[in-house]
């Protein structure tokens, strides 16, 4: 092993140092006085190192890490696609990132335009009235959306609609957030494509039901072709659509939830509109509603004055502030860049590209593994493991083998109506020659399995890390250098 690739505590020296803090210009004696109290009984057990080691250490680990920026990665629902760096930089501008969220009206100007601009374009995008920013996630999108679909019915009087229906097929923050908006969840089942089984929501639909919760295309990839007459049954049972925005990538510029029906939408702009997305952030999930729901949105709000001027305002009827301040500005800075670099003539072709590339790979491997629903899929699509198990080989055996041929594995056992549910999404990014290479490994492992069943099963066997006692980590884990010491003595 390389003495850089050592853990930076086996690294470590006594009398190693890699840093130097300057002096406290605000103290007499170059020293802050830190009282008593909050001083520490002990030295800290922290690595003596150089700083050349610790910037080895840390670009190394780096080096290790996965991402779109080094390799395919084609996790289904989550569209982990390619975002270009020029929207990184511009939202990096000193004149953005210097404000600070208490400054006066007349001083942010800038950003208040940004703001209200992006709020007109995602309302085009999604043809709906008006959106609102201020939500952080995409589950946080959920929620405030919910909570302006209880506040219009509560503001009408209609204190009985406490329900909301959920597909079986849906993602988990669906009904996960209705709960936390105090909503009843009903579920109603899915068609074997994926699809809402509209006779079994026809029985659900009466005056306690607040609205329904859809995904277009839903989580199979497959579109609500019945969405027409959903959108009807609902409305004419006085009840809302939601839409959750996870799957809008393949509709931009093509198809618009608005005009499909739904009253209320989140969007993740970290999915759909060009944020780094993984590892827990950032993230921001804006809200857009129909013209009768606008009231209800939540404040702060900003508005454009006649004189052409912004400011920040807010609305009695609100249903109150469901963030700090207006939201994840810089997340917003990225998605304007991504928007008005594609704009109108070229936001139309992701969708597209996203599909081709899904089915591309679909018929290409649908020899190999199982596919249950035929047809042409939107954005993604799913498998139900191999088509040949007889060797015992899993989807998590195949997702694994797909490390050591230096893939990501795609997203697995979800959605939970297959049993080896294995969801591939390769998004609008990739080109050709990335997908003709991942179809070749896709298939090289369905052979493996077939004849060398034990390297699928054993794998991986190239990576850094090899195959986990996963029931053993998760029982007993190992979150310290002090506890890997103990271990290992």
């Amino acid at each position: 092993m390389k003495t850089y690739d050592k853990l930076i505590f086996e690294l470590s020296r006594p009398g190693r140092k890699g840093y130097s803090l300057p002096a406290d210009k605000f103290a007499t004696d170059g020293m802050a006085t830190i009282p008593t109290d909050l001083l520490r009984k002990s030295e800290p057990e922290l690595p003596e190192v150089s700083e050349l080691e610790v910037v080895r250490h840390y670009t190394n680990l780096s080096n290790k890490n996965f991402g779109v920026d080094t390799g395919f990665y084609p996790l289904g629902s989550c569209t982990m696609k390619y975002n270009p760096k020029i929207n990184e930089e511009l939202s990096n501008l000193t004149a953005f990132t210097s404000l600070h969220p208490l400054q006066s009206e007349k001083s942010v100007q800038g950003a208040l335009e940004l703001y209200w601009n992006l709020q007109r374009m995602l309302s085009n995008i999604a043809g709906l009235a008006e959106f609102t920013l201020n939500p952080y996630a995409g589950a946080h999108g959920e929620l405030t959306g919910l909570m302006v679909m209880r506040q219009y019915h509560l503001s009408r009087g209609d204190n009985k609609r406490t329900k909301v229906i959920v597909p079986n097929s849906a993602h988990g923050t669906n009904p996960a957030s209705a709960m936390v908006a105090g909503l009843e969840v009903v579920e109603v089942k899915s068609k074997p494509n994926g699809s809402i089984d509209v006779e079994d929501l026809r029985p659900l639909l009466d005056d306690t039901v607040a609205g329904i919760m859809m995904t277009n295309p839903n989580t199979l990839g497959m579109f609500e072709t019945e969405i027409l007459e959903i959108a009807k049954l609902v409305h004419d049972a006085g009840g809302l659509l939601y839409y959750d925005g996870a799957n809008l990538n393949p509709l931009l510029g093509k198809v618009r939830p608005g005009d499909m029906g739904f009253d209320i939408m989140h969007i993740n702009l970290h999915k759909t509109f060009s944020t780094p997305h993984g590892g827990g952030g950032p993230g921001s999930g804006p809200v857009g509603v129909a013209e009768h729901l606008v009231e209800f949105l939540p404040n702060p709000r900003v508005k454009k004055n006649d004189d052409g001027s912004f400011s920040i305002t807010g609305n009695e009827a609100s249903l109150g502030s469901v963030s700090t301040f207006l939201g994840n500005f810089g997340v917003m800075m990225r998605a304007y860049a991504y928007i008005l670099t594609l704009g109108k003539e070229n936001i139309k072709n992701v969708g597209p590209l996203a599909t081709l590339n899904a089915n591309y790979i679909k018929e290409s491997l649908k020899d190999d593994y199982l596919l249950p629903i035929e047809g042409v899929c939107k954005h993604e699509f799913v498998f139900d493991g191999l088509k040949d198990k007889s060797t015992g080989v899993t989807t998590l055996n195949v997702a694994k083998r797909l490390l050591d041929y230096g893939f990501h594995a795609p997203t697995i056992y979800f959605p939970l109506l297959f049993h080896e549910s294995m969801m591939i999404e390769p998004t609008e990014t990739e080109s050709k020659e990335t997908l003709d290479e991942f179809i070749e490994v896709m298939k090289k492992v369905a052979k493996e399995a077939r004849e060398t069943p034990d390297d699928v099963k054993n794998a991986p066997l190239t990576t850094i890390v090899r195959k986990l006692d996963e029931t053993t980590a998760a029982k007993n884990p190992i979150l310290s250098y002090k506890a890997l010491k103990e271990t290992s003595k």
